[in-house]
C-alpha cells in the first residue's frame, strides 16, 4: 500500500472504503472480497483453494534438465534464468514462427510455452514429453484451469462497468480522478495505450491483466482510496487473490524486438516511465515484496533491465535481491536518493527521468570494490537511519528500543529454559514481522506445522477460535494472504537439505526471514560417533553463510546447558561452544523466573546487538487467551538497557511501577540508564 500527501478536502468525495459495503454497479466490495451480483443470482468471488500436492516434489539440477533433453533429442540453449527449447506444445507447421517458445526454469525445472501458455512442473513436463512419443495428442494439457476462467469471468464483469478516464462526461470529474491518484501529468494517450480505466461508483482506477498475447482478460488490479486523518493512501485489491495474481502490466505492448526494459513497483509509475522516455516499461504485481519465478520467462529476451523500484531503502534492498534472480549482468538499478525519486513524482517535479536511468548502477560487481563505489551507499545509511535500522516490531515497542529493527542479513540466536515458552514468543515475534510484509519462511522441526499453524492463528486472531469457529474462515482467509511459508521437515534432518530447502523458498518467493526452531534437531544420530560441538560449529556457520549471501534474516532456536534452574541464563548458557553467540548478531533470552505461589515471571533479555551495541531486558506478560506475550501496561514496569552484558539480571529487574529492590538501587548510576533518562540510585 503506497501513501500520498494529499489535503484531505480534496478526495473526500472520492474515498475508498475497502472493508465496508459499497455498491459498484452490480459488484459490491466486502471485506477485502468481491461479492457480484444480478437480479436473480449472487455470486461470491471467494480466493480459490491452491491445489494440495500428495507428496514433496523431487528437486532437479540445470545438469540433470540438460541431460534430459539431450537424451530426448530436444534442442535448447542457455538463456539468463531459463533454457529456451523448441515447444512440444506447439503444432510442426507452427514452430518457424513460434522457435524456441518453451521456457524452462534452470532453478525449479518449472516450464512455460508462450506460444500457448501451457505451463507446469518439471515432472509435468516430463510425462508431456512421453506422450507425445507414445503419439498421444496434447490437446488436454491445452484447457485452461476453470478457476481461472471463473476469475476471468468476474474481472470482465468489473472491467465491461469501468470506463476510460478520457471518456467521461464530466472534466472537472476527470480531473479530480487525476489530481486524487497523482496522474494529472500523465496524458490519455498514454492511459488509452495500457488499457487503464476508471470504476465510477468505486472511485478507483482499473488496471487490467491480459494474456501475453494481448487476447483474453485474466485479471484485474483496483487502486482505490483511503482517508487516514489528512493523509490520503493508495489501496489495492485484486481479482484473482494475490497470490495468484501475475500481471506483469504493459507486456502485451512489449515487441519482440525490444531488448530494453525498465521494471517499476506500481502501475501508475509504470505510466508515467513510458510517457516521458518512450522505453518499454512493466510493472511488478507485487510490487517490492516478490519476484515470482513464473514471470521470468517473458523477461528472458531482454539484453539490459532496469529496476526503479521505488524511493526508500526497501525498494532497493528488493531491487538488488530481484537482479539476482534475473541474472546481474544484465540489471542497472537505480538508487533512491533526493533526486532520484519514484518515476511518477520525478516525472511530476519536471526531473529528466532519461538522466536519472543513465546514471544507474550496474547490479554486478567485481570481488574488490573501491569506496568510490561503496560511497553513495554510505551516504545512504546515514541519511535514512531509521529505515536502516530495519522493519519495527508492532507489538513489541521495547524491541524496537533495543534492538531498533529487524534486519536483512543478520542472525539472531534465541535461546530460554525447557517449557519457557520459546516456540509461542518467537511464533509471535516473527508473526509481528511477517504482519508487515516480511516474507518468512517457518522451519519447525519440534511440533508439527499443523499446531504451529494452529498458534500463529490464534496469535493472528487474539484469541482462541474454538468457540467461535463461525469467524473460522474469515480469520483463515485473512492469515492466508500473509507470505507466511512451512517447511515440511519434522524432527532430525541434515543441514544441507535444510538449507537447500531455503535456498530454493529464497528463489521462489522471495524470503527475507527464516526461523529454525531448533538447532538441536539438525544434529541427528548419525552425528553420534563425531565431535558433537565441531558439527554444532559447522551448522551455525552455515546459516551465518546462507544469511549474509542472501540478504535473510535468520533467526535461529538453541536450547540452553543443563543448568541450575534457579539461575539465570547467560550468554555462556547457549548450549555448544562459543561459535553460535560470536556469529551471532543478536542474541536473545527469554528469562523464566519460577514462583512457588504462581506461574513465574517472564523478562526477555536482548544480550548482544551488533547494530549499536544497546542490550538490556524488558518484562513480558503471558495471555492465554491469545497465547501472546505482550510488554505490561506503561508505568507497570519500565524497560532496562544496560552498558556491560549481564549488569542487569532479570531477578532485579523492576516490577512495580518506579520500584525496585534494594540490589538495584545500590547499584552506581553508571550502569544503569531508563529510556527516560539516568536513574538515580
Amino acid at each position: 500500500m503506497q501513501s500520498m500527501h494529499l489535503s484531505a478536502s480534496c478526495v473526500e468525495e472520492m474515498w475508498f472504503p475497502v472493508y465496508s459495503l459499497r455498491i459498484l454497479s452490480n459488484c459490491w466490495s466486502l471485506g477485502g472480497r468481491w461479492v457480484l451480483a444480478s437480479s436473480r443470482t449472487c455470486r461470491h468471488y471467494k480466493k480459490e483453494m491452491l491445489p494440495s500436492p500428495e507428496g514433496p516434489i523431487p528437486p532437479v539440477s540445470v545438469t540433470e534438465i540438460r541431460q534430459y533433453l539431450r537424451a530426448q533429442n530436444i534442442p535448447f540453449h542457455d538463456g539468463y534464468s531459463c533454457l529456451h527449447a523448441p515447444s512440444i506444445f506447439v503444432e510442426e507447421k507452427q514452430q518457424v514462427r513460434h522457435s524456441y517458445s518453451l521456457f524452462i526454469d534452470k532453478t525449479t525445472g518449472r516450464f512455460v510455452c508462450t506460444a500457448t501458455l501451457v505451463e507446469g512442473n518439471w515432472q509435468d513436463f516430463q510425462a508431456s514429453v512421453e506422450l507425445k512419443h507414445n503419439g498421444v495428442a496434447l490437446s488436454e494439457l491445452l484447457k485452461t484451469d476453470e478457476q481461472k476462467d471463473k476469475a476471468g469471468e468476474d474481472a470482465n464483469h468489473i472491467w465491461e462497468r469501468a470506463l476510460p478516464l478520457w471518456e467521461l462526461l464530466d472534466k472537472q470529474e476527470t480531473q479530480e480522478a487525476k489530481a486524487a491518484f497523482g496522474i494529472s501529468i500523465v496524458s490519455d494517450t498514454t492511459l488509452k495505450r495500457f488499457g487503464v480505466r476508471y470504476l465510477r461508483t468505486a472511485r478507483a482506477l482499473v488496471f487490467p491483466w491480459f494474456s501475453p498475447r494481448g487476447t483474453s482478460l485474466k485479471g484485474l488490479k483496483l487502486l482505490g482510496i483511503e482517508c487516514k486523518g489528512e493523509m490520503v493512501c493508495h489501496v489495492e485489491n485484486t481479482l484473482p487473490r494475490p497470490g495468484a495474481y501475475y500481471n506483469l502490466f504493459g507486456l502485451p505492448l512489449i515487441s519482440r524486438r525490444d531488448t530494453e526494459v525498465v521494471l517499476t513497483g506500481r502501475e501508475l509509475d509504470a505510466l508515467a516511465l513510458h510517457q516521458a522516455t518512450g522505453l518499454p516499461t512493466l510493472a511488478l504485481p507485487r510490487g517490492i515484496s516478490c519476484l515470482p519465478p513464473a514471470l521470468l520467462p517473458y523477461l528472458e529476451q531482454f539484453k539490459r533491465i532496469t529496476l526503479w523500484l521505488g524511493e526508500d531503502l526497501r525498494a532497493w534492498e528488493a531491487a538488488k535481491l530481484f537482479a539476482r534472480k534475473l541474472n546481474p549482468k544484465r540489471c542497472s538499478l537505480v538508487r533512491p536518493s533526493d533526486q532520484q525519486l519514484r518515476p511518477l513524482e520525478a516525472f511530476s517535479r519536471g526531473l529528466s527521468l532519461t538522466k536519472i536511468l543513465r546514471a544507474a548502477l550496474p547490479a554486478g560487481h567485481k570481488s574488490i570494490i573501491s569506496f568510490r563505489q561503496l560511497r553513495e551507499e554510505v551516504f545512504g545509511e546515514l541519511a535514512n537511519v531509521e529505515q536502516v535500522a530495519g522493519v519495527k516490531w508492532a507489538r513489541f515497542p521495547e524491541m524496537n528500543k533495543l534492538l531498533k529493527g529487524h534486519r536483512k542479513g543478520e542472525l539472531t540466536v534465541f535461546t530460554g529454559p525447557t517449557g519457557s515458552g520459546k516456540t509461542t514468543f518467537i511464533s509471535e515475534y516473527a508473526l509481528d514481522l511477517c504482519m508487515q510484509g516480511v516474507n518468512t519462511l517457518w522451519g519447525s522441526f519440534e511440533i508439527n506445522n499443523v499446531r504451529l499453524a494452529k498458534i500463529m492463528l490464534t496469535q493472528f486472531a487474539m484469541g482462541h477460535l474454538e468457540v467461535q469457529l463461525e469467524n473460522y474462515d474469515e480469520w483463515a482467509d485473512k492469515f492466508e494472504d500473509l507470505s507466511v511459508y512451512f517447511m515440511t521437515f519434522h524432527g532430525h534432518q541434515n543441514i544441507k537439505t535444510v538449507i537447500d530447502t531455503m535456498l530454493h523458498a529464497v528463489y521462489m518467493y522471495d524470503i527475507t526471514h527464516v526461523i529454525i526452531d531448533n538447532l538441536q534437531f539438525m544434529m541427528g544420530q548419525e552425528q553420534l560417533t563425531v565431535d558433537r560441538l565441531a558439527v554444532q560449529d559447522y551448522i551455525v556457520g552455515a546459516f551465518r553463510k546462507f544469511a549474509t549471501d542472501n540478504n535473510c534474516h535468520v533467526t535461529l532456536v538453541i536450547h540452553p546447558r543443563k543448568e541450575d534452574e534457579e539461575r539465570e541464563l547467560q550468554t555462556a548458557s547457549i548450549f555448544g561452544s562459543a561459535k553460535a553467540s560470536q556469529e551471532a548478531d543478536n542474541v536473545l533470552i527469554l528469562q523464566d523466573r519460577k514462583l512457588v505461589t504462581g506461574p513465574g515471571k517472564r523478562y526477555l533479555q536482548v544480550s548482544k546487538n551488533r547494530f549499536d551495541g544497546d542490550v538490556g531486558i524488558f518484562p513480558l506478560e503471558f495471555s492465554k487467551t491469545s497465547l501472546t506475550f505482550s510488554a505490561p501496561i506503561k508505568g507497570k514496569a519500565k524497560l532496562k538497557k544496560v552498558k556491560a552484558e549481564n549488569s542487569v539480571s532479570p531477578k532485579n529487574a523492576p516490577a512495580g511501577g518506579g520500584g525496585g529492590s534494594k540490589k538495584q538501587r545500590s547499584q552506581p548510576p553508571s550502569t544503569e540508564t531508563s529510556l527516560d533518562g539516568p536513574v538515580k540510585p
